[in-house]
């Protein structure tokens, strides 16, 4: 067994160190920042099928962090690293909009709007990448939330998988935040209470997303060929293949 469940409700991913690991579809995952992993972390993924980690992070967020496990290069050397930065934070729209960084699904479609070509990037990458792939961002929630919802709208899941993986990212790094400091004071442990009502607010805005987002149109009009979104479907897995299938010609 290689720790993924197949339960929709149990879809979290436990390789050593991970945080904020997920299932989406098929053989692509999501995760918070991957110099979390240890060297046993590192080797599960290898184990389950993970060829690719698609970095979404710009280059200055690479940084190592004084309570980062080091790893033998010897485990990740296995494991293709791929950089594709979804974002410019010099742009002046982007600090206007959302602050120092992304933490809100109201302001997603703003987002695509700004980076498209950048995000279009990180979807040839995953066409293009040999075995399973793992995306991730710093947290895990938000850029790599907005991949997930993509590849989400691609596999025609539903209202409730779209819900639910938003919420098992939020979730997931609030309960890291529970234990260790936010790197922002505005993004800090929330307990029960305010949490539900986060999610309440966030997960509306979440789906007034994903209803008006068409992710063939929008990643051929980006410059991802047909082959590739073939490519993307047939990673997501037979749900997309069957839906392709028994789409009328």
């Amino acid at each position: 067994m290689d720790g993924t469940s197949t339960d929709p409700q149990q879809l979290g991913i436990h390789w050593d160190g991970a945080v904020n690991a997920w299932h989406i579809a098929g053989c692509l995952y999501r995760m918070g920042r991957r110099e979390w992993l240890t060297d046993a972390g590192w080797q599960q993924m290898y184990d389950a099928g993970i060829r690719t980690v698609i970095d979404l992070r710009t280059v200055s967020e690479g940084q190592p962090r004084e309570a980062d496990p080091v790893v033998s290069a010897e485990v990740t050397s296995r494991i293709q690293i791929v950089h594709c930065p979804t974002e410019d934070p010099s742009n002046e729209e982007f600090t206007a909009l959302f602050g120092p960084y992304l933490r809100d699904p109201a302001h997603y479609a703003d987002y695509v709007r700004l980076f498209a070509d950048k995000l279009a990037t990180v979807f040839r990458a995953i066409a293009a990448a040999p075995g399973g792939v793992v995306v991730h961002c710093a947290a895990g929630r938000d850029r790599s939330g907005i991949i997930a919802v993509i590849l989400q709208n691609l596999a025609g899941a539903s209202d409730e998988e779209i819900i639910r993986g938003y919420q098992q990212g939020m979730r997931g790094i609030n309960e890291r935040h529970r234990h260790h400091r936010a790197p922002h004071a505005h993004d800090a442990y929330l307990e029960e209470d305010a949490l539900e009502a986060v999610l309440a607010s966030r997960s509306a805005s979440l789906l007034e997303f994903a209803h008006s987002l068409d992710a063939v149109a929008f990643l051929t009009a980006h410059g991802v060929s047909e082959a590739e979104v073939t490519a993307i479907c047939t990673k997501l897995g037979s749900r997309t293949d069957q839906r392709s299938q028994a789409a009328p010609s």
